[in-house]
């Protein structure tokens, strides 16, 4: 599926009664299949763009469009910056979670549940619980419990930022791995220049608050990506140009207390 942003824009009402402007006028069309991560300065508006494709927020402006066939399945699914699982709930149980909210029969919800755990690599770990998982399994869980509903957008929301270094480099291959196999439109958000240019078909970079689309930059390296691209004097040229378009709004942004 095809999601379009048109002149989206979104202000939050502030207690003395003004308007904080977080994005304005955003045009991006993601096409279906794509990954396209989304970088920017701290506070200009990147989980907010997530929040209104998912309907969690309403538009102040424009409007937001999905162009495709939905065949019964949920429009997005959203992975969130923490893992999000309900500690009670063994991994099965957790992955099957929005099935159950969509009252799937319980044989149907058992056998996607399953299927989207080996999808990940966690068979063997279905009766399992939340802490007694390392954080890059928890996340992978929160990752099957997106997919596991079909949808037909996945929004990422700095999935990966609560880990620690080997652990991240690990669950971006993971990611992509996931991604080549089950071709969904991804967009993604990040901090991480490295990380948007490992994973991402494009780059879009937003200005600080309120955001704007500074730039769509494609990312030129082929597909499959391996870890031997992080060390590519290509791949540093790359990213340095794209935090070139950032370095300024970042250092504003933060004086500006974003």
């Amino acid at each position: 599926m095809r999601i379009r942003f048109e002149g989206t824009s979104k202000e939050y009402a502030r207690r003395d009664g003004g308007a904080l402007a977080a994005l304005a006028g955003i045009d991006l069309t993601v096409a279906s299949g794509e990954f396209v991560a989304i970088v920017g300065p701290s506070g200009c508006g990147k989980s907010t763009l997530l929040l209104l494709a998912a309907g969690l927020l309403p538009a102040s402006a424009g409007r937001i469009v999905f162009e495709g066939e939905r065949a019964g399945r949920p429009l997005t699914a959203l992975v969130f910056q923490e893992f999000a699982l309900f500690e009670w709930r063994t991994v099965l149980q957790n992955v099957a979670f929005g099935l159950e909210v969509r009252r799937v029969p319980a044989a149907e919800r058992d056998r996607l549940a399953h299927e989207y755990i080996r999808l990940v690599g966690l068979d063997g770990f279905e009766t399992r619980y939340p802490s007694e998982l390392s954080g890059g399994m928890r996340q992978r869980v929160g990752i099957a419990r997106a997919l596991c509903v079909d949808p037909a957008i996945l929004l990422m929301d700095e999935p990966l930022s609560a880990l620690d270094a080997q652990t991240r480099q690990l669950m971006q291959d993971e990611i992509l791995g996931i991604w080549e196999r089950s071709r969904k439109t991804v967009l993604y958000v990040t901090h991480n220049i490295q990380e948007a240019a490992y994973l991402a078909d494009r780059i879009t970079v937003l200005s600080r608050r309120p955001g704007r689309i500074r730039a769509v930059v494609p990312v030129p390296f082929p597909r499959p990506r391996r870890e031997t691209l992080l060390a590519d004097a290509a791949f540093g040229r790359f990213t340095q140009d794209v935090w070139s378009m950032i370095r300024d709004e970042a250092r504003t942004a933060m004086r500006e207390g974003a």
